[in-house]
């Protein structure tokens, strides 16, 4: 036989039988989910907020909207940073009033 065939069938043979990861490349865990945002979101047509914060991304917004799909939001919009300022307050007072 050719041995460039050979080499062929060892390639094919090892790729068949080599063990299946199931693991997320490095470059695929490590991505941000936002690569743009918007500045621009009707506030009644949120379903829900979630927030993201990863040590190699910013801090990330991520609204659902009624229709189903996801955008997200940029953190510096002037509503966004108002009901984070609201949330959080709401949040102090309610852990003064248990403690």
């Amino acid at each position: 036989m050719d041995l460039k065939v050979l080499v062929l069938l060892a390639v094919l043979a090892v790729t068949m039988y080599a063990p299946v990861s199931h693991a997320k490349p490095i470059s695929l865990v490590e991505r941000c989910w936002c690569r743009s945002t918007v500045n621009t979101v009707s506030q009644r047509s949120i379903r829900e907020l979630k927030f993201l914060h990863t040590p190699n991304c910013a801090f990330q917004v991520i609204a659902k909207l009624k229709n189903g799909k996801e955008v997200c939001v940029n953190p510096e919009t002037k509503w966004l940073q108002t009901y984070l300022k609201n949330a959080i307050n709401k949040m102090k007072k309610s852990k003064q009033q248990i403690d």
